[in-house]
């Protein structure tokens, strides 16, 4: 950006270029206002990106974030998104060992596979039809829910009208989720499959008072209104390019290398000083957009920094010469690692891992899930690569807050990774490290990040992916109307910490436009 533009007045200036900055950038720009985006790396996209990690190997990977499903198509419209997903046709794969012998649960390739699978697992149809009925619940709760996203927030009242199903809603949003599972489900397998939907990245027992479990269970069940988790085509840094793209086709200036520093408002106007390799430069604007954290936010307002965050996930990338054998011989691996490939991940372990790690211990046995994006688009990788069978694995970890690496970092990372791993094996007929490709000076093509990593590298507050604990979809005390409403009237978050922030969704961006739009 040319130094003189730094001191331009614009309608709307917005601090952070990750996804859901650059979704309020194109809807302001389309709508005629001028924007500047000043992202303090060099690169847009934020978490929502896709890199090289491996030297000298032609493998784009999400490196962060992996799926989409809180996306609503309406913003791939508006926005004219050159950006496409492609679903799984397998949901998920969990192996078990059971009378000594392997096994698993594969969910997905049709009803009757399903089905038997379930009979298989426990002996008869009962789980299969309590799995039936409790998904179908939700997913008329996601028909429901998933609307009003993008939509001024309902009250709490009114989302329950909307719903209009009392058992799902103390199933939801009054009782701790464990009960519910428990009510419905018997094998704990099953239980534990259930139960990961509410503890991506949220620190929290089946039982927790909080119900942060459950706010985390809702926004994982209710994405595109049916709950489904799909694969982006091209990787995640197709989405920030094509948002990129589209902003700066509306006129929109993007500034990377730019830091925001401070911003000074009156209510009305304001300055957001901004820094780059050539000093520091001040931009006025109308508004002022924030798709930093509520902790970043406070800091460029000199507010009270807000209740500090702490994430409490494992994110490990790989790639691999192939696809390992599985000790159950019944499932092809192609199926396996397509949908969700969960490990460790039973509902007593679950539990015990919890406790664990709130005790201050690593879980012994690490809970993860893990799935392959190149099964379902080849396209990340290099044509070599595909013609020679490599593939992508994605492990991300449960149950690890950002306390257990405090005391060393790398020491507890390469000590989680190791266990993690182990769990992995016990279900395959040969060693993940056997499988691992190697980069152009040798070494395995493996990395893994702590949430102390994320904050380092992302500046996510404790490597919290949702930047707080997730918000319940309805009005609260000091929601305000779209839920990115801050105490300085043209100052507004629309980062993943908003109301109904969280994901790859583009939400907060869209409604901290919108309210933007409605003032203008």
């Amino acid at each position: 950006m040319p130094a003189h533009e730094g001191s331009r007045t614009y309608d709307a200036v917005i601090v952070g270029g990750g996804h859901n900055g650059l979704v309020a950038a194109a809807y302001l720009a389309r709508a005629g206002k001028s924007v500047l985006v000043l992202e303090r790396l060099d690169h847009t996209g934020g978490a929502a990106v896709s890199t090289r990690p491996f030297a000298g190997v032609d493998a784009r990977l999400s490196r962060y974030s992996y799926l989409v499903s809180l996306l609503p198509k309406k913003i791939v419209r508006d926005l004219g998104l050159a950006f496409r997903v492609r679903g799984r046709t397998i949901s998920s794969y969990t192996p078990v060992e059971r009378d000594g012998r392997p096994t698993g649960l594969l969910v997905g390739g049709g009803e009757r596979r399903t089905r038997e699978a379930f009979a298989r697992l426990t002996g008869g149809s009962r789980e299969y039809e309590a799995w039936q009925r409790f998904y179908g619940m939700t997913g008329q709760v996601a028909q429901r829910v998933f609307p009003t996203l993008t939509e001024p927030l309902p009250t709490r009242d009114e989302l329950r009208r909307r719903i209009d199903d009392e058992d799902a809603w103390r199933a939801l949003f009054e009782e701790p989720i464990g009960a519910a599972i428990e009510r419905n489900f018997t094998d704990d397998l099953v239980r534990g499959v259930v139960l990961t939907d509410g503890l991506i990245g949220t620190f929290a027992d089946a039982h927790d008072p909080s119900l942060r479990q459950n706010r985390c269970f809702l926004y994982h069940v209710i994405g595109g209104g049916t709950g489904a988790w799909d694969v982006p085509v091209g990787g995640m840094g197709a989405l920030t390019d094509a948002l990129a793209a589209a902003a700066r086709a509306a006129g929109a200036v993007i500034a990377t290398g730019h830091e925001a520093v401070r911003i000074a408002t009156d209510g009305h106007s304001a300055e957001v000083t901004h820094r780059t390799a050539d000093g520091e430069a001040i931009a006025t604007a109308r508004y002022v957009l924030v798709g930093a954290s509520p902790q970043e936010l406070a800091a460029l307002t000199g507010d009270p920094a807000p209740t500090p965050a702490e994430g409490a996930q494992l994110k490990v990338n790989m790639l691999l010469k192939r696809l390992p054998r599985l000790r159950d011989g019944s499932v092809d691996p192609r199926e396996a690692f397509a949908g969700t490939f969960h490990v460790a991940e039973g509902y007593e372990q679950l539990a015990a891992a919890h406790a664990q790690a709130a005790s201050g211990e690593l879980p012994t046995a690490p809970p993860s899930e893990i799935y392959c994006h190149s099964l379902t688009d080849p396209t990340i990788l290099g044509r070599n690569l595909v013609d020679a069978g490599y593939q992508t694995l994605t492990l991300f970890g449960l149950h690890t807050p950002a306390r257990l690496f405090d005391r060393d970092n790398d020491g507890v990372r390469d000590e989680l990774l190791k266990s993690t791993l182990a769990q992995l094996d016990a279900h395959l007929a040969e060693p993940i490290t056997d499988c691992l490709a190697t980069d152009a000076e040798g070494r395995p093509c493996i990395e893994a990040k702590t949430p102390l990593d994320l904050e380092r590298d992302l500046r996510l507050p404790g490597g919290n992916i949702f930047h707080r604990d997730l918000s319940w979809p309805y009005t609260q005390e000091e929601t305000g109307r779209w839920g990115v409403e801050t105490r300085h009237g043209n100052v507004l978050l629309c980062g993943a910490g908003a109301v109904r922030g969280g994901g790859v969704s583009g939400v907060p961006g869209h409604n901290a436009a919108m309210a933007v739009l409605e003032r203008t």
